[in-house]
């Protein structure tokens, strides 16, 4: 007889509503309790194309946003050998970010990438507006980044048991330590990727829970450490799924 499978549960929110510590302490708490728990973190950095999303995400270079929702993407799938591993060793994972950050962010680009393409055209003194561009053309679009269209690179993924989604407000957000430190964390950015995810929370084939992580940190663990007892009891009765399937 097959043994009991470990829970995949997954931490998400926007920047600096405190995923990563909250991630960490329930992972020592389920340890503590007896459980077998490891903490899995995206994008997963020592590969080599987390290496390159690394450097994207600290500004130190640039790359097409279609390419990049697929790099995020990719470095999900070679991840997928380990999840299962896990898995079904009995081991609980605690993923902090999954591909609900990856659709939610290359989703709220759409209504800047309009944006972006007309500050590359603007004219200047030296390219006056009749001069052609490198091209020869120069023009202005809005990128369709769709829910539908960013979830497909991501579809089959292990289907996590319990996405916890950390609920606060943009403006503690940003008064919060480090904000602004990588590429999307500005505010305005951050308003549109919350939105996504609200309406990622729609879906009622995933187990979403939402939790006020305006508390204390220790009322949010307490919070998290609660719905994941009893996701990680109900995990081991039942095959793990696959995403968006």
């Amino acid at each position: 007889m097959a043994g009991r499978r470990g829970a995949l549960i997954v931490l998400e929110g926007v920047d600096r509503a405190g995923k990563s510590t909250q991630s960490r302490r329930l992972v020592a708490a389920l340890c503590d309790a007896g459980h077998r728990a490891e903490l899995l973190s995206f994008p997963e950095r020592s590969t080599d194309i987390g290496k390159l999303l690394s450097s994207y995400l600290e500004k130190k270079n640039e790359m097409e946003n279609h390419s990049v929702h697929l790099l995020f993407s990719a470095n999900r799938w070679e991840q997928v050998p380990l999840i299962k591993e896990k898995l079904s060793q009995g081991v609980t994972l605690i993923v902090d970010r999954y591909a609900f950050s990856g659709v939610a962010y290359t989703s709220a680009k759409a209504e800047f990438s309009s944006v972006y393409q007309q500050r590359k055209c603007k004219p200047s003194a030296l390219s006056p507006a009749s001069a052609p561009s490198v091209s020869g053309t120069c023009q202005t679009h809005q990128q369709d980044f769709s829910l539908d269209w960013c979830k497909q690179p991501d579809v089959g993924l292990p289907k996590p048991d319990l996405v916890v989604f950390l609920q606060l407000q943009l403006a503690e957000a940003a008064m919060r330590g480090e904000f602004g430190r990588e590429r999307y964390e500005n505010r305005t950015f951050q308003e549109s990727v919350s939105q996504r995810f609200h309406q990622l929370m729609g879906d009622t084939t995933l187990n979403w829970k939402m939790v006020d992580a305006s508390q204390s940190i220790e009322d949010v663990h307490k919070e998290i450490r609660e719905l994941s007892e009893d996701t990680i009891q109900a995990a081991a009765q039942r095959p793990l799924g696959e995403l968006w399937k």
